[in-house]
């Protein structure tokens, strides 16, 4: 899955519009886009954006080989001078993003490109498809793990991904929203990150009975030793030989390091309980109850609530396609064209019926707010490239959509931090991803940022996402001189 070609992994229209540009207009013409999306996922307070590293991956491998021109040759629309200009093909603009793990909200750029029209227009399908791919599992991961309370949660979907990239990428973007492990042993090897996985039914049934399975298993594997009850009868069966075996464990003087057992079936509230007060009385106060099956956010939740006695969560199928929300909805819009005479850059806007549709124009970045004493958010500021703010000063904050709505912040009372980051800078990548491990401290400690009304499964608290005057002024100007039209 690594060290592809993946030029070719665009929409036939880019191409199309790319030989376009080339033919028609400057094909060296500067643009801006942006990369942002609209809707929160899963009805969140917010998204955890990931997959950056995939795409500097991809933005580094830009080129088309032979066999890309021979096949774009063969769909006969396209020009032997611009397949030539294709044949020495490679990206030579800026790219700034937000860094993976970071608490993200609509309409704020996650990335965005700078660079000559045609490269700018090729690299959308892709970064579109890495980003919101991963952000959105990320995303779902972090609503998992936040209904866990605390206990562990483990990324068992790749037999029901839709293929095996996703299954990979979505295990790593489970990994930087806070999953404590993966199923995924390619995902284990690529990202360096920890695979956990006990035996499956067959297991149990491939063995003359349920006792010498557990014992067989217990024997390979003593200090993670974690024993599927419920292959024929939990309470009578399973509970009680998984509790011999531990017995017998322990009679032998092996420590009993890490050891349990799960459940896959039932009523999970009512098994997890029973199990529970059978471990205790039996003296293995701190086994572990593990439990799967078809696990989301809102069972989880609810088994919280009925006291379920559960400690450690394998999640596949909900978390690994966000069955309830299968898209993330990230968009690629032109923003602005530089002006060949002045080197500045021409604000573009899209209009729309729907206001939310309507873009916001310019080269802009993002200054994230955060309340000096607590540190939590308070807002995020999107604005022009080359505002200047001084947190020693007052800030008046409003809704870009109904103004009369203010926020005015004291002086010295908030803090304040730029978003978007350099990747690359004239074609060269400028910025070196962290491993995975290292995004999955980094995510957590902007969740930290979040106040916990955000962080509600349903109807979360909004973060403001504002815009600055200077921005707000711009857009307005670039609307009122449509209307003129």
């Amino acid at each position: 899955m690594d060290h592809r070609n993946l030029t070719l992994l665009t929409d036939l229209y880019e191409l199309t519009m790319m030989q376009g540009y080339f033919k028609e207009k400057d094909a060296n013409e500067t643009v801006i886009f942006d990369m942002f999306y609209r809707t929160n996922p899963h009805g969140n307070g917010f998204a955890i954006c990931a997959g950056l590293e995939q795409a500097i991956e991809y933005i580094k491998g830009l080129h088309f080989d032979e066999s890309d021109i021979e096949y774009l040759r063969s769909l006969n629309i396209f020009a032997e001078d611009f397949l030539e200009y294709l044949s020495t093909f490679r990206f030579t603009g800026d790219i700034y993003a937000i860094p993976e793990g970071t608490v993200v909200f609509p309409r704020e750029s996650l990335i965005k490109v700078i660079a000559p029209i045609m490269q700018a227009q090729l690299v959308e399908t892709a970064l579109l498809t890495i980003i919101n791919h991963q952000s959105l599992i990320a995303t779902k991961t972090e609503r998992i793990v936040h209904a866990a309370k605390g206990d562990g949660v483990m990324e068992f979907g790749l037999r029901r991904a839709q293929g095996a990239d996703a299954g990979t990428y979505g295990a790593r973007a489970a990994m930087i929203a806070g999953c404590i492990g993966t199923s995924n042993v390619l995902c284990g090897k690529m990202f360096d990150v920890p695979v956990k996985g006990t035996h499956a039914h067959s297991w149990i049934m491939s063995f003359p009975d349920e006792l010498t399975a557990f014992r067989t298993y217990a024997k390979l594997y003593p200090s993670a030793c974690i024993l599927l009850v419920d292959t024929y009868d939990t309470l009578k069966s399973g509970i009680p030989n998984a509790i011999k075996v531990f017995k017998e464990m322990r009679e032998a003087g092996i420590p009993l390091t890490f050891y349990g057992i799960r459940l896959d079936s039932g009523d999970l509230a009512y098994l997890s309980k029973k199990a529970k007060k059978m471990l205790d009385a039996a003296g293995f106060p701190d086994a572990v109850i593990s439990a799967s099956n078809d696990l989301d956010e809102y069972l989880i939740d609810s088994l919280k609530v009925q006291g379920a006695t559960i400690n450690s969560w394998g999640v596949g199928t909900n978390l690994i396609t966000a069955k309830d929300c299968p898209s993330f909805g990230g968009v690629y819009k032109l923003a602005a064209v530089k002006d060949k005479t002045t080197g500045e850059f021409i604000p573009k806007i899209k209009l729309s019926e729907n206001a939310e549709k309507i873009t916001n124009p310019g080269n802009k970045t993002i200054y994230r707010i955060y309340d000096k004493e607590n540190g939590k958010i308070i807002a995020d500021l999107i604005c022009l490239v080359g505002e200047k703010f001084d947190t020693n000063n007052s800030l008046l904050l409003f809704d870009p959509q109904e103004t009369w709505k203010k926020t005015l912040l004291a002086p010295g009372s908030y803090t304040m931090r730029e978003l978007l980051v350099p990747v690359f800078l004239n074609g060269e990548c400028v910025y070196e991803s962290p491993k995975v491990m290292d995004i999955q401290k980094y995510c957590k400690e902007e969740l930290d940022t979040l106040w916990d009304e955000s962080k509600r499964l349903v109807n979360p608290h909004t973060v403001h996402v504002d815009l600055s005057n200077e921005l707000w002024q711009t857009k307005q100007k670039l609307l009122d001189s449509y209307h003129k039209k």
